[in-house]
């Protein structure tokens, strides 16, 4: 029996995806619920599992665009599993000699190629080529020649620069991929944030003393416990759903000409996953505890990393948290999550001179960035959620613990 394997549907609103890797070859036996190919969606790359075992027969090549309800395979549900190596081994290696035999013809259908170009010496320009090169004053004996015979192309002319007491003869080289899905739909939906938005940053500092001090004393406690560590991600994400509470309109968005607020706080957290930049959410985080945010994240990094997470799990967000910190960065304007009208950067925390109390004291400090959507946040609400925020880090025991650590940290 030969069953036909059908694009399934990742979501409501997908209507194609891209075979991004075949994980099989044509005529490989494959066990049912085996990955046999990665799909890239405009919201994140996904396995697809055989639906039966038997012998596979691969009907859309790498790269190509398939609409979601298309055959992408066939599998002979019939075949008897073979013995040993997949019968597609066997067929790679008996075709083998017949390339390797069109391979040692080619020379005898391309042979009278050298004689036409034997009448030019190695290192000698074509005309096209030496135009250019007397145009940029270098002389043949300068440029690297790829032509037949040793001969200077128009290529190399226009490739070559002028030595200047420069070192010559490194490859110049380049490659052209085609983007994947997922990464042509960030790029449109990044364009588009910056089009279709009234985009601003505002930006403010966090002495993170206090939250320092909190992780040393009970990170150790808190591992043991909960088996998760405790990082910067629990602390922002409790102070921003206190903020959004606080500031409403940063936890809204634009639908045509209407506003759309949320009464719940459902945080995208961006984090980096084997195709690039993911963004899962978590749901109702504004009444997760410590240990439920650092868990929650976990997972969600977890899922990412191994290309697990769904499309659902991506979905909806209503305020997102970028923490580009982590790779070093200082100091950036992070880009807005549409439809989300606001997105809080993290970045990296350095030791650096403040005034405290008077006196010029060395602190670590992070910078903070609240990039927002100025058609529906005003300056009074950006500048205050971000006020919030930073009030929330640096009087963490008071405003996000109620002064009693040990029992928000549920020890």
């Amino acid at each position: 029996m030969i069953l036909e394997m059908k694009v399934p549907s990742p979501g409501e609103s997908i209507k194609e995806v891209e075979i991004a890797t075949w994980l099989v070859q044509d005529g490989d036996y494959v066990e049912k619920d085996q990955a046999i190919a990665e799909v890239d969606s405009d919201k994140a790359t996904l396995e697809l599992p055989a639906e039966a075992s038997g012998i596979i027969t691969l009907k859309a090549a790498e790269g190509d665009a398939v609409a979601v309800g298309a055959v992408v395979c066939l599998i002979d549900t019939g075949a008897a599993k073979p013995s040993g190596s997949a019968p597609a081994a066997a067929e790679v290696k008996a075709e083998a000699p017949k390339v390797e035999e069109k391979k040692a013809e080619a020379p005898k259908a391309a042979a009278p190629a050298p004689v036409a170009a034997a009448s030019y010496a190695a290192q000698t320009p074509s005309p096209a080529a030496k135009k250019i090169l007397d145009e940029k004053g270098i002389q043949p004996s300068d440029v690297v020649a790829t032509g037949k015979g040793g001969r200077i192309t128009k290529e190399d002319a226009v490739n070559a620069v002028p030595s200047m007491g420069t070192p010559t003869g490194g490859t110049r080289g380049s490659e052209r991929t085609k983007l994947s899905m997922l990464r042509r739909k960030v790029a449109e939906r990044l364009v588009a944030a910056k089009n279709e938005t009234a985009m601003l940053t505002t930006f403010n500092e966090v002495d993170m003393t206090n939250i320092y001090a909190l992780r040393d004393q009970y990170k150790e406690e808190f591992k043991a416990k909960h088996g998760l560590g405790l990082g910067f991600m629990s602390f922002f994400t409790k102070a921003v759903t206190r903020a959004l509470q606080l500031y409403p309109d940063v936890n809204s968005m634009i639908d045509g000409q209407e506003k759309i607020s949320y009464d719940f706080c459902d945080i995208s957290v961006a984090v980096s996953g084997p195709k690039g930049l993911m963004v899962p959410v978590m749901r109702n985080a504004e009444l997760l505890s410590f240990r439920g945010v650092e868990a929650e994240i976990k997972r969600l990094a977890l899922r990412a990393r191994d290309g697990q997470i769904t499309v659902d799990e991506m979905t909806g967000g209503t305020f997102t948290i970028s923490n580009g910190g982590v790779f070093g960065s200082m100091l950036s304007t992070p880009i807005i999550n549409p439809p989300q009208s606001g997105i809080l950067g993290m970045h990296n925390v350095v030791d650096r001179a403040i005034v405290r109390n008077g006196q010029i004291v060395i602190a670590p400090v992070m910078f903070v960035a609240l990039s927002y959507d100025h058609r529906i946040i005003d300056g009074r609400e950006s500048v205050g959620f971000l006020v919030a925020v930073k009030e929330a880090l640096e009087n963490p025991v008071e405003i996000l613990m109620d002064n009693n650590p040990k029992k928000a940290l549920e020890l």
